[in-house]
C-alpha cells in the first residue's frame, strides 16, 4: 500500500470546517484505491499569530519540507490586518518551497449557474498555468517622499529565462497530458511590455519548436483573452501566463465556473512539496454553521493526489463531484443554499466514490 504523508493547515474561518470534508473524501478514494495517508496537522493562522505575533516561523517551513504535500483550508482572519497573514504564511510558503506553479482548472460542472448565457459544461473545461514565483509579485522596487506631493512608487516585473521556460515546459507538458485540443495558448501584453513580454513569446515559441512539435501554439494579449474567456470559452484548453495576469484571469475564470465555492487550486513544485487549496477565502461570516460549500476543497484534494501521481483515484472524485451535482440534490453553490449542511455534502460525495 502506497503512503504518503499530508501536512494539514486548516488555517482560518472555515477553512477547518471544508478541509475537513476534503480529507474525508480523499480517505474514501484511499480506501477504494489502496492508498493510505499520514496527516499532521499545522496550526498556522490568524489565530497562533494573535497569541504568538507568529505567521510562519522558519522551523515551520521546515516541518513542511517533510511531507510529501500540504491540504490547506484558508487563510484570513478579521481580526488581523490583511496581508500579514497571507504575505506571512502563504507567499512565505511559495518561495521558501519554490512552488512555481500556480494550477486553476477552469470547469464548469452540470447543474452549476454560469454568468455566461447559452454556454454548458461542453464549452468550459479549460487550465490556467500561472507562474507563481517571479514577476511583480516579488517585492523589487520602492517608494520615496511618501505623503508628499512628489511621491514616487515603483514596482518592478522582473524574470529570467530559466523562471519563464520552466513554467512554459510544464504547461506544454499538462497540453500533452491532457491529450484534448493540444494547443497551450500563451497570455501576456507584448505590444506594450516589449522586455518581459518578449522573453515570454520568444521562450514559448523556441521550447514548442524545439520539443513539442505536436502541441499547437497559441497567443492572446491579456485583454483579449478575458474577452474571449467570456465570448468563447470553449476556444481554450491550457493557459499559461505570468503571475500578475495569471491571478486576474483565474478569478474571471472562477467566475464562469459557478464561484469560488466550486473554484480549486494547486501551489506546484514539480520536484518538491506541493499545496492545495481551495480558492474563495476563510469567509468568517460563515464559521461553525455547517453552511459553508466543501467542493472547492474537496476538488483541491483530488488535484492532490493527482500531482502525487494517483491519477485513477484523483479522476474517481472527480467523477464523484460530477455526479453529485449531476443529480440534482445541490442545490446551489452558496453558502446556506445548498439544501445540505457542509457535511451532508461531504457524506454524499464520498458516499458516490
Amino acid at each position: 500500500m502506497k503512503s504518503y504523508n499530508i501536512a494539514l493547515m486548516p488555517g482560518d474561518g472555515t477553512g477547518p470546517e471544508v478541509l475537513k470534508e476534503g480529507v474525508k473524501v480523499i480517505d474514501a478514494a484511499a480506501a477504494k484505491f489502496g492508498i493510505s495517508f499520514d496527516y499532521q496537522e499545522y496550526d498556522f493562522g490568524g489565530e497562533r499569530y494573535k497569541k504568538t505575533g507568529e505567521t510562519l516561523p522558519d522551523s515551520g517551513v521546515e516541518d513542511l519540507k517533510k511531507h510529501d504535500a500540504i491540504f490547506l483550508g484558508a487563510i484570513g482572519h478579521p481580526d488581523v490586518k490583511p496581508g500579514i497573514l497571507e504575505l506571512g504564511i502563504l507567499l512565505k510558503l511559495r518561495f521558501a518551497l519554490d512552488q512555481y506553479i500556480n494550477l486553476r482548472p477552469v470547469k464548469l460542472y452540470p447543474n452549476v449557474e454560469t454568468p455566461l448565457k447559452d454556454k454548458g459544461p461542453e464549452h468550459i473545461d479549460f487550465v490556467v498555468v500561472r507562474e507563481n514565483s517571479g514577476g511583480i509579485y516579488t517585492g523589487m522596487g520602492g517608494a520615496t517622499m511618501v505623503g508628499t506631493q512628489n511621491e514616487i512608487a515603483t514596482q518592478v516585473m522582473c524574470y529570467s529565462r530559466p523562471v519563464v521556460e520552466r513554467c512554459i515546459r510544464y504547461a506544454y507538458d499538462l497540453t500533452r497530458k491532457r491529450n484534448k485540443k493540444k494547443l497551450l495558448t500563451l497570455v501576456h501584453k507584448c505590444n506594450v511590455l516589449t522586455d518581459v513580454g518578449d522573453l515570454w513569446v520568444r521562450t514559448h515559441e523556441e521550447v514548442g519548436n524545439s520539443d513539442y512539435t505536436d502541441i499547437k501554439q497559441d497567443y492572446n494579449h491579456v485583454d483579449a483573452c478575458t474577452m474571449w474567456m467570456v465570448k468563447s470559452p470553449e476556444y481554450y484548453d491550457v493557459i499559461v501566463t505570468s503571475n500578475l495576469f495569471g491571478d486576474i484571469i483565474t478569478d474571471l475564470g472562477a467566475m464562469i465556473q459557478g464561484g469560488m465555492g466550486i473554484a480549486a487550486g494547486g501551489n506546484i513544485n514539480p520536484e518538491g512539496v506541493s499545496m492545495f487549496e481551495p480558492i474563495g477565502g476563510s469567509a468568517p461570516k460563515y464559521t461553525g454553521q455547517n453552511i459553508i460549500n466543501p467542493l472547492a476543497a474537496i476538488s483541491s484534494g483530488a488535484m492532490m493526489l493527482d500531482t502525487l501521481g494517483e491519477t485513477e483515484a484523483a479522476a474517481a472524485i472527480d467523477k464523484a463531484v460530477n455526479d453529485a451535482l449531476a443529480s440534482g440534490k445541490i442545490k446551489s453553490l452558496s453558502a446556506g443554499r445548498m439544501g445540505m449542511s457542509t457535511t451532508e455534502v461531504g457524506d454524499f460525495v464520498a458516499s458516490l466514490l
